[in-house]
């Protein structure tokens, strides 16, 4: 492969990165400096370092875990338990990574790997990778609030959000509460639920049900995560393509 994909398949670095490196002679393949992006190399034969230190290269890990509250979408906290401590001793792995992050209370979907090329696509404004969310919301979530998400958001602070596709899935006149589901494109910082504070109406309890089009599995017990399989890889490799 090529030694700038190589980059970013080891997670090393963004291709940006890769091209820079070459440039300042920072990369080098058997001993020998390259400059060129395009230079193939052979991954478990040859031996690329950057600034001297050998980049050790390890097939691509793809994990779905169902997230649990309390716990940081982060690699790694000096106070907090992370989604890391989820995996098992087996399946660790130092290189490993969650795409995108989902706040401490939110639970659901999260993909973790080691890809940083496929995380980068996925989270790209650019790719408009669907993300798929179902709230417990505090309030009463009318039709003129779908109508207002449909448009597209602007807070009272000017943040301007692209529009998000809402559906009421019930509501409790008594408690004054609604259940949603709301789709969004961006996935912007607290997205869901800085959209809901704009129209007064808290969110309670968060979980995301898809990404793309990976979506939740029903069976898959909160805390617990599989290996994706070979058609949700293909499909979330291409959706991330814009395919």
């Amino acid at each position: 492969m090529r030694i700038d994909r190589f980059i970013t398949v080891t997670a090393m670095g963004s291709r940006k990165e890769a091209h820079q490196w070459l440039k300042q002679g920072r990369l080098t393949v058997n001993g020998q400096s390259v400059k060129l992006a395009k230079q193939q190399v052979e991954p478990g034969q040859d031996s690329i370092a950057l600034d001297g230190e050998v980049i050790n290269y390890a097939p691509l890990s793809y994990y779905l875990l169902n997230k649990p509250a309390g716990v940081l979408s982060a690699t790694k906290d000096s106070r907090t338990k992370t989604v890391m401590a989820l995996l098992s001793t087996a399946d660790f792995r130092a290189d490993l990574f969650p795409v995108g992050r989902l706040d401490k209370d939110t639970t659901g979907l999260l993909l973790l790997t080691n890809d940083g090329q496929l995380a980068h696509q996925l989270l790209s404004p650019k790719k408009q990778v669907t993300k798929l969310y179902q709230a417990q919301i505090d309030g009463l979530v009318t039709a003129a609030d779908v109508a207002r998400f449909a448009e597209g958001v602007i807070t009272q602070h000017g943040t301007k959000f692209k529009p998000a596709k809402l559906q009421i899935m019930g509501l409790d006149l008594t408690k004054k509460q609604s259940v949603i589901q709301v789709q969004v494109l961006e996935g912007q910082f607290h997205e869901v639920k800085r959209l809901f504070q704009s129209i007064e109406k808290p969110v309670l309890k968060l979980r995301r049900l898809a990404m793309g089009p990976l979506t939740l599995p029903e069976g898959l017990p909160v805390g617990q995560y599989r290996p994706l399989t070979t058609m949700e890889l293909t499909a979330l490799k291409n959706s991330s393509k814009g395919v």
